[in-house]
């Protein structure tokens, strides 16, 4: 009897610990659901830029003008799936055009932000670490970038040059480094006075080296937390020029472009407009999530 009591209570004392780290596990999870939210959003959203071409039940140009305007439908009289999403204007699978728009979405947004943050954090390292005359110059460039609406340097520029993803990107990567440029300095200015960053001058360092070595890695946490907003924020101004027939060329699926599409076709065929809406919204929402999350995992400040 005491054996097996002994046995017992030698179970329930190794099923606690399991028991504890599981409901640490659950608090954690609620305590961060937006974070996984977002996570969860982002990876849907990658993976179905990354493989469109397995994924997508039909080829994005695929037409047949008997299906046009047809409703979303799990299955036709004979039992096929038919349209999951329904059919464009065109008679085109909706579906498969929003998995490959994700295509241009992360494509812009990564590639667009990739250029600013190299050109903001070059602009704000040195303004931040050198100060007086080079801090000076380039905060008035970004007064005068700031100054300049960028919705109206972007449609003048699209105009002439006419449509184009590589366009678009280096028009967003160029015209947006300032946010990162003066989020980068202002952090600079503080970490340069810092005692090991006083050492480092002692002992006969060079400011590329402290620069690289002492400065930069501090600073890294915000770049990738602006680099994650910053990729929502491209993607709503891509579809915005796309509608506006100054972004991507008509002949690739896009979710501003069927968003274009859709307009004469809302009140009768309300899915064209609706699934690409949906689709910048979660995609949207989903690297705002996770953009939050990470700041307030990497900012100090933000610890209790």
């Amino acid at each position: 009897m005491q054996q097996g009591a002994a046995v017992q209570n030698e179970k329930s004392q190794s099923a606690r610990p399991l028991f504890l780290r599981l409901k640490r596990s659950v608090k954690f999870f609620f305590r961060n659901f937006s974070g996984f939210l977002g996570l969860f959003l982002v990876i849907v959203s990658v993976s179905a830029a990354l493989f469109a071409d397995y994924i997508a039940p039909m080829e994005a140009g695929q037409a047949s003008l008997s299906a046009r305007l047809d409703p979303p439908s799990w299955a036709d009289e004979t039992g096929e799936s038919t349209f999951l999403l329904g059919a464009d204007q065109l008679g085109r699978d909706m579906l498969s055009r929003i998995i490959y728009g994700a295509q241009i979405s992360i494509k812009v947004g990564f590639f667009g932000v990739l250029i600013a943050m190299i050109l903001g954090t070059i602009m704000g390292l040195i303004s931040g670490y050198f100060g007086k005359w080079m801090d000076d110059l380039i905060m008035r460039l970004a007064d005068i970038q700031l100054a300049f609406p960028f919705i109206l340097f972007a449609i003048i520029v699209m105009s002439v040059l006419g449509p184009g993803i590589w366009k678009i990107i280096i028009i967003l990567g160029i015209t947006n480094w300032v946010g990162f440029a003066r989020v980068i300095r202002g952090q600079v200015i503080s970490l340069k006075e810092m005692e090991y960053v006083q050492a480092a001058h002692a002992v006969g360092g060079s400011h590329f080296r402290i620069i690289r070595k002492h400065v930069l890695p501090n600073v890294l946490s915000s770049i990738l937390v602006l680099a994650t907003l910053y990729i929502a924020e491209f993607i709503l101004l891509e579809a915005s020029l796309t509608f506006l027939g100054l972004g991507v060329d008509p002949t690739i699926p896009s979710w501003g472009g069927m968003l274009a599409d859709s307009r004469n076709y809302i009140t009768s065929a309300w899915w064209t407009a609706t699934f690409p809406g949906f689709a910048i919204m979660l995609t949207v929402l989903g690297f705002n999530l996770f953009g939050d999350w990470l700041r307030d995992k990497l900012d100090p400040n933000l610890k209790v």
